[in-house]
């Protein structure tokens, strides 16, 4: 199975919660009191649509096929002022760095970013007030009670920014995926071909003593892609999160590497400038092409102030120093 298929970073979901039971109109009647006050007790709110975070969760998968989310109903109060039950919550578990937004405006309702974090994105209704709230001096036996408040019904959309110490940025074709297949034990489509990987690819990257990073790959930007051309804006803001930005550049473009680095700093920059800021590392990709007077003319082309490496995925060149690189980054 592809990764196409389970990695799910978006889903639109109704969220409909409980309707708040009824306060009770009881008076208080037994044996010995034939003409008691008031005593119905309050209805029980009805049941929230909550989002939690959970650390185990990578993706949206589970709730791909979950279109319809209903909490439960509040039970109505009844005598010697007993509150109803509270309705059922419903829990959608979620991986960290999901977004929540109303699906209408676009508008963020939340983040979430911790594990076990909770948010309520569809308040349930609140309970009605039972008859003894409403006793005065001048009205002893009140007859009436609130109703309940009803549920809320809205569209929501999930979306999920994946949470990555490294993002790889660069061209279709640039070798992300190869990358990402050689230094981690992940699976990515590869294809000599543009936009082969549609969807982001995560890795775990094993690095010495036992430590370890995630990488991701992220869909090949084309100049253009901050106004939403090619694959666009739904795979930039997945860069948003990262927190080292490796940067691949062919050797073999047809344009020079600082030519090809400059277009791709410029879409990030047009799509968010603060991306701007993030630590960068250029990697010059399919150096195995490359014999030593090449590669001694290429770095002369090679922008200021970036550390950069010359590496071979296939050849297995410039990988260790590759992750040194990476590791003093993301941990500066």
């Amino acid at each position: 199975m592809s990764q196409s298929s389970n990695f799910v970073d978006y889903v639109k979901i109704c969220c409909r919660s409980g309707h708040g039971g009824a306060g009770s109109k009881h008076l208080h009647r037994d044996k010995l009191t034939s003409k008691g006050g008031p005593d119905g007790g309050d209805g029980g709110r009805g049941g929230h649509v909550i989002v939690k975070g959970n650390a185990q969760l990578w993706t949206l998968l589970h709730l791909k096929f979950r279109k319809h989310v209903i909490a439960g109903d509040g039970d109505p109060g009844s005598s010697s002022l007993q509150t109803g039950k509270t309705g059922r919550d419903e829990i959608l578990e979620v991986p960290m760095g999901t977004i929540a937004r109303d699906s209408e405006t676009g508008e963020v309702i939340f983040e979430i970013t911790t594990d076990g974090e909770t948010k309520i994105i569809t308040p349930g209704g609140r309970g009605g007030l039972g008859n003894w709230h409403f006793k005065t001096s001048t009205q002893q036996t009140p007859r009436y009670a609130q109703p309940g408040e009803d549920g809320q019904e809205a569209w929501n959309v999930l979306e999920l920014k994946l949470l990555a110490d490294v993002g790889l940025v660069g061209f279709p074709n640039a070798g992300k995926s190869t990358l990402l297949s050689v230094v981690s034990a992940a699976k990515p489509e590869i294809a000599d071909y543009a936009f082969t990987t549609l969807v982001p690819n995560l890795g775990i990257v094993a690095y010495r003593n036992n430590r370890s990073f995630v990488m991701a790959d992220i869909p090949g930007i084309i100049e253009g892609a901050s106004q939403g051309k090619g694959l666009g804006f739904r795979f930039l803001r997945h860069i948003e999160r990262n927190s080292v930005l490796l940067f691949m550049v062919p050797a073999d473009t047809s344009r020079t590497i600082n030519e090809e680095y400059q277009i791709l700093l410029h879409e990030l920059q047009e799509y968010n400038p603060e991306l701007i800021h993030k630590p960068r590392v250029l990697a010059i990709t399919k150096a195995d092409l490359l014999d030593k007077e090449l590669q001694d003319e290429m770095k002369k082309d090679i922008p200021e102030g970036i550390p950069s490496i010359f590496i071979s995925s296939v050849a297995q060149k410039g990988i260790s120093e590759l992750k040194d690189l990476l590791w003093t980054e993301i941990n500066r």
